[in-house]
C-alpha cells in the first residue's frame, strides 16, 4: 500500500512541476519539456493503477493472482506515440526559432503583422 502512496504522490509532484513549468515559463523549449513532465506523469499513474498486491507476472502457467498487463501494453504504446510527439514539438520550435531569431513566446506573438 506505502508504494502505491509513494507513486500517486510521486506523479502529482511531476505533474505539478509541468504545469508550474508551462504556466510560468515563456519560453517555447521549457514548455515543452514542461509538456512531457506532465504526460510522464500520468505514464506513472497508469502503471500504479495496475498495480496488483501480490500479483505475479501474467505468464503461462500462472501461480495465484496475476498482475494485469493492459496498463504496461498501453504505457508503452504511450510512449512510443510521446517521443514522436516531442520530437514533432521540438522541431516545431527549431523552426520557429530559425525564422523568428527567439523562443519567447511574447516575442513570437508580437511579431504578427
Amino acid at each position: 500500500m506505502t508504494i502505491i502512496m509513494l507513486s500517486h504522490g510521486t506523479a502529482i509532484i511531476l505533474f505539478c512541476i509541468g504545469l508550474y513549468t508551462i504556466i510560468s515559463k515563456r519560453n517555447l523549449f521549457k514548455t515543452v519539456i514542461g509538456l512531457s513532465l506532465m504526460e510522464s506523469s500520468v505514464l506513472l499513474l497508469i502503471v500504479a493503477a495496475g498495480f496488483v498486491e501480490g500479483g505475479r507476472p501474467p505468464i503461462l502457467p500462472i501461480e495465484g493472482i496475476a498482475a494485469n498487463p493492459l496498463p504496461h501494453a498501453f504505457t508503452l504504446t504511450a510512449i512510443v506515440i510521446g517521443a514522436s510527439d516531442l520530437a514533432l514539438a521540438l522541431a516545431f520550435v527549431i523552426k520557429l526559432h530559425q525564422r523568428y531569431k527567439t523562443v519567447d513566446l511574447d516575442k513570437i506573438r508580437g511579431l504578427r503583422g
